[in-house]
Protein backbone atom coordinates (compact mmCIF):
# COMPACT_ATOMS: atom_id res chain seq x y z
CA UNK A 1 0.00 0.00 0.00
CA UNK A 2 1.12 3.23 -1.28
CA UNK A 3 1.42 6.25 1.58
CA UNK A 4 0.91 9.86 0.96
CA UNK A 5 2.20 12.57 2.26
CA UNK A 6 1.37 16.62 2.06
CA UNK A 7 3.04 18.96 4.08
CA UNK A 8 1.61 22.75 3.68
CA UNK A 9 1.17 24.94 6.85
CA UNK A 10 2.02 28.35 7.65
CA UNK A 11 5.13 27.50 9.66
CA UNK A 12 6.48 25.27 6.70
CA UNK A 13 8.86 28.07 4.66
CA UNK A 14 11.47 27.20 2.09
CA UNK A 15 14.10 28.40 4.82
CA UNK A 16 12.48 25.81 7.22
CA UNK A 17 12.15 23.23 5.07
CA UNK A 18 16.18 23.49 3.72
CA UNK A 19 17.25 23.83 7.44
CA UNK A 20 15.83 20.50 8.11
CA UNK A 21 17.26 18.76 4.89
CA UNK A 22 20.76 20.10 5.68
CA UNK A 23 20.37 18.64 9.30
CA UNK A 24 18.46 15.13 7.82
CA UNK A 25 21.29 14.94 4.96
CA UNK A 26 23.81 17.25 5.49
CA UNK A 27 23.40 18.48 1.85
CA UNK A 28 21.26 21.60 0.49
CA UNK A 29 18.98 19.19 -1.72
CA UNK A 30 17.44 16.14 -1.90
CA UNK A 31 18.37 14.69 -5.03
CA UNK A 32 18.51 10.77 -5.02
CA UNK A 33 17.63 7.80 -2.61
CA UNK A 34 20.87 7.87 -1.08
CA UNK A 35 20.67 11.15 0.37
CA UNK A 36 18.18 9.92 3.11
CA UNK A 37 19.30 7.80 6.10
CA UNK A 38 16.06 5.72 5.69
CA UNK A 39 14.55 3.51 2.79
CA UNK A 40 11.03 2.94 1.35
CA UNK A 41 10.60 7.07 -0.01
CA UNK A 42 9.14 6.71 -3.55
CA UNK A 43 8.95 10.48 -4.90
CA UNK A 44 9.78 13.93 -3.08
CA UNK A 45 9.40 17.07 -4.15
CA UNK A 46 8.85 20.54 -2.43
CA UNK A 47 8.22 23.83 -3.72
CA UNK A 48 6.33 27.11 -3.45
CA UNK A 49 2.89 26.90 -4.29
CA UNK A 50 0.19 30.08 -4.02
CA UNK A 51 -0.55 29.26 -0.14
CA UNK A 52 2.74 28.78 1.02
CA UNK A 53 5.82 26.28 0.33
CA UNK A 54 4.47 22.72 0.12
CA UNK A 55 6.05 19.28 0.06
CA UNK A 56 4.42 15.85 -1.82
CA UNK A 57 5.96 12.52 -1.03
CA UNK A 58 4.67 9.18 -1.60
CA UNK A 59 6.33 6.05 0.78
CA UNK A 60 6.03 2.41 -0.28
CA UNK A 61 4.46 1.76 2.82
CA UNK A 62 3.23 2.58 6.55
CA UNK A 63 6.35 0.81 7.37
CA UNK A 64 8.56 3.43 5.69
CA UNK A 65 6.63 6.11 6.44
CA UNK A 66 7.94 4.35 10.13
CA UNK A 67 11.47 5.20 9.17
CA UNK A 68 10.73 8.54 8.09
CA UNK A 69 9.38 9.66 11.52
CA UNK A 70 12.01 7.88 12.96
CA UNK A 71 15.15 9.77 11.03
CA UNK A 72 13.37 13.21 11.18
CA UNK A 73 12.72 12.96 15.19
CA UNK A 74 12.19 16.43 16.81
CA UNK A 75 14.29 18.02 13.66
CA UNK A 76 10.99 19.75 12.33
CA UNK A 77 10.27 21.49 15.54
CA UNK A 78 13.72 22.51 16.22
CA UNK A 79 13.18 24.41 13.14
CA UNK A 80 10.00 25.87 13.87
CA UNK A 81 8.13 23.76 11.64
CA UNK A 82 4.35 23.47 13.99
CA UNK A 83 2.27 20.93 12.39
CA UNK A 84 3.06 17.67 10.96
CA UNK A 85 2.46 16.38 7.30
CA UNK A 86 -1.12 14.57 6.87
CA UNK A 87 -0.62 11.09 5.38
CA UNK A 88 -3.16 8.56 3.79
CA UNK A 89 -3.15 5.62 1.83
CA UNK A 90 -2.99 6.50 -2.09
CA UNK A 91 -5.52 5.76 -4.33
CA UNK A 92 -3.41 5.79 -7.28
CA UNK A 93 -0.12 6.70 -8.49
CA UNK A 94 2.15 6.02 -11.21
CA UNK A 95 5.60 6.99 -12.50
CA UNK A 96 7.35 8.79 -14.99
CA UNK A 97 11.19 9.39 -15.78
CA UNK A 98 11.87 13.27 -14.64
Amino acid sequence: MLILAIHETPSLTQERYEQVVRRLTGKDRIRSQSDLPFDGLLVHAAGQGPTGFCVFDIFESEEAVERFRSAMGTIPQEVGIEEPPRFFEAHSAMSVAL
